[in-house]
């Protein structure tokens, strides 16, 4: 019973007899079937993106956007159900108008981390409630420190704080993606522009072409360009990025397609 979560899934207040909470599993999947957000610290700043399937072709693009800004200082993709990352986002606003309001400071990256995942945690334990089906990144710049920040909430609360991270459809393999971006690039790291440039080629490279639709590409950073101001990354840009991505897929189907044939040719023969 406990392994398929009958009876045991009607509510985000009652645990399985193996310690699971299957509606916040349930949540979780939500976020991996939708698209793909990822964020990385560069050396220069953070950049954030997320790569939306087009639901039709006669919808405007940026229609129903995936990254935001919070403050000045700070900004949020997001990625599941588009209305309860829209949610996220308006209490991480309030958030943040709420310590300025209180202390005349903008709030510090990790207590705004804190404060939107104690709130995410909170939906998860009351039985009249349900858990966000969204997952967020939030990158931001602490004034005191003077470094860029990046973090990761998911639906169950969990807050980290990462050099890379990605969440929703095809995680797995844009986090190796990242890792061999970081691994490559060493201590030096990488810049800002050059991660928008990468960010287009991972977005395109794991969605599944055969199944999914057109990919649109939104992308936002705080780096020295900017003037550590959240801003969305300029248009020319991303369409470069976006054509370095397809650029890339193309090159990997005909690699496919090559060793596909060659394998037909060693069994004919």
């Amino acid at each position: 019973m406990s392994s398929t979560g009958s009876g045991y899934d009607y509510s985000c207040g009652t645990f399985s007899p193996d310690g699971r909470i299957f509606q916040v599993e349930y949540a979780q999947k939500a976020v991996e079937n939708a698209g793909t957000a990822i964020g990385i610290k560069c050396s220069d700043g953070i950049v954030l993106a997320v790569g939306k399937s087009q639901a039709s072709r006669m919808l405007v693009e940026g229609s129903n956007r995936s990254v935001f800004g919070i403050d000045a200082h700070a900004g949020m993709a997001v990625t599941g159900y588009a209305a309860d990352g829209r949610q996220i986002v308006n209490r991480a606003r309030e958030e943040a108008q709420s310590y300025r309001d209180t202390y005349g400071h903008r709030i510090i990256p990790s207590i705004l981390n804190n404060r939107l995942s104690l709130y995410m945690h909170y939906f998860t334990i009351y039985g009249s409630l349900r858990p966000f089906g969204a997952s967020a990144l939030l990158a931001a710049y602490d004034e005191d420190t003077k470094t860029p920040e990046l973090y990761m909430m998911d639906p169950s609360g969990g807050a980290f704080r990462f050099h890379g991270c990605s969440a929703g459809k095809g995680a797995n393999a844009a986090k190796t993606e990242l890792e061999k971006i970081l691994n490559r690039h060493g201590s030096e790291g990488i810049t800002c522009k050059q991660a928008v440039l990468e960010f287009g080629k991972i977005l395109h490279l794991v969605r599944d072409t055969s199944k999914e639709k057109p990919v649109e590409l939104e992308m936002c950073w705080l780096c020295e360009e900017s003037g550590f101001k959240h801003a969305l990354v300029p248009k020319a840009l991303v369409a470069a990025a976006d054509a370095a991505g397809k650029a890339a897929l193309e090159g990997s189907t005909r690699e496919s397609s090559a060793a596909t044939e060659e394998k037909s040719m060693e069994v004919v023969e």
